[in-house]
């Protein structure tokens, strides 16, 4: 199983997205140990959104697109439907 997932900053409210071959909570684990340098400083993290997908290129494609423009739109509507803002701060 391979996934793409974002992630929510609890210290700065910014959003991270990524992908990976482990299962969404486990990465989540790793993220807030620290481990990851490009997020260590904005820990802790929670858990926002993820997506399971047939295999690591798709997961890289869709983290892409996500990360684009229209991508960015995208999760912001998936993200204020489940009740976040997006707006208060956060950016995608």
């Amino acid at each position: 199983m391979c996934c793409v997932y974002v992630l929510k900053s609890l210290k700065d409210g910014r959003f991270y997205v990524g992908s990976t071959r482990m299962r969404p909570e486990e990465r989540l684990k790793v993220h807030n140990r620290g481990s990851v340098r490009s997020t260590k400083s904005r820990r802790p993290f929670e858990l926002i959104y993820f997506e399971e997908v047939q295999n690591y290129t798709i997961a890289r494609q869709r983290e892409m697109f996500f990360k684009s423009g229209v991508g960015r739109k995208y999760l912001s509507g998936i993200i204020e439907w489940a009740g976040s803002r997006v707006d208060k701060g956060g950016r995608l």
